[in-house]
């Protein structure tokens, strides 16, 4: 009898072993649910950011000062990677292919608007989902300091009256500054004779040397030679005026209804969660609230814009019909 007693309370013991031995194994399971796997707090691990374009460049800069800075504020480091090819091509479209996880962000430019439609890329704008714009700039329509024109009415009245005479520099054809000069012919109704070169620098030269007559590229590529007074500024084609050219225009005050200019910003792939996008957002718009942010733009004459998700996604799709347009208007659409 007293065998069987001992047995049976050997059995309970065991019992209330394997239950309490379950509800360890459960509360564990639950615990994991809240910190383990796709729900834990993102980020957990080093962020990429991918940079289309070469190091020391405007557009590798941008990346870096915000990575600097965003490190302050985000628990997990932000590393800048290179992936340069095809005039941004290559790296956004390796960024628009990630796993949508959050640790591959692509910081995109104007581009992500022009490549497409110019068939110079196997990505869309719509392929990304929009964290937030950083930096923009408008294009600008500069001439030399001693020219004749002192106004941009001045200068788009000769324009008018000597059709394709003026040549306007860009940094290439179908490239942003391309498309910038040729909206405002469009918007005007006159005709000009743009001259394409490698990038902005060279067209800015041969403006100084008076091969050409104006550039359109942003305030950026001539302040310094504005500051020495070698160039003036006529208009800039932006909603407001910018901060370092307070005399200056925009095109807008002129009647003249064209905003456009280039910019960078956060992108992932668009299957990311919203949560995903949210922290980086936050943190995007802290740093654009950062001293040590800004003042490295200033100092390149670079704006800091920053526009949260939603108001950075109708940015890129009003860029993406309007230079569709100029492309397929210009006989360059694929």
């Amino acid at each position: 009898m007293k065998l069987k007693r001992f047995f049976t309370g050997l059995a309970a013991v065991a019992l209330v072993s394997s239950l309490v031995g379950c509800g360890s194994s459960n509360s564990s399971a639950s615990s994991g649910e809240k910190t383990g796997g796709s729900q834990e707090a993102y980020p957990q691990k080093q962020i990429e950011l991918i940079v289309p374009f070469a190091a020391g460049g405007g557009t590798d800069s941008v990346a870096r000062a915000f990575a600097d800075s965003a490190n302050k504020v985000l628990p997990q480091p932000i590393g800048v990677v290179n992936k340069t090819g095809g005039g941004g091509a290559v790296g956004m479209s390796e960024g628009s292919k990630a796993k949508p996880d959050g640790y591959k962000v692509t910081l995109v430019t104007v581009e992500m608007t022009t490549l497409p439609p110019l068939g110079l890329a196997t990505f869309k704008s719509d392929d990304f989902k929009p964290v937030a714009r950083l930096n923009a700039d408008p294009a600008a329509i500069t001439i030399k300091a001693d020219a004749p024109w002192n106004t941009i009415e001045e200068f788009l009245d000769y324009a008018k009256q000597n059709p394709g005479k003026v040549r306007i520099g860009n940094s290439g054809t179908g490239a942003i500054w391309h498309l910038a000069a040729t909206a405002l012919e469009q918007k005007v109704g006159t005709k000009f004779n743009h001259i394409p070169f490698d990038g902005a620098n060279p067209a800015v030269t041969a403006l100084l040397g008076g091969h050409i007559e104006a550039v359109s590229v942003s305030p950026a590529e001539v302040a310094a030679q504005i500051d020495a007074g070698k160039l003036k500024m006529l208009a800039v084609m932006a909603d407001d005026r910018i901060e370092k050219f307070k005399d200056v225009p925009t095109l807008k005050e002129k009647e003249i209804d064209l905003s456009i200019g280039t910019w960078r910003g956060l992108a992932v792939p668009k299957e990311t969660t919203d949560d995903v996008v949210a922290v980086l957002k936050d943190a995007a718009k802290k740093v654009t609230e950062d001293k040590a942010f800004t003042d490295v733009l200033e100092k390149m004459n670079l704006g800091v814009s920053y526009a949260d998700d939603a108001t950075f996604k109708e940015v890129i799709q009003r860029d993406s019909e309007l230079f569709t347009k100029l492309v397929t208007d210009l006989g360059l659409k694929k």
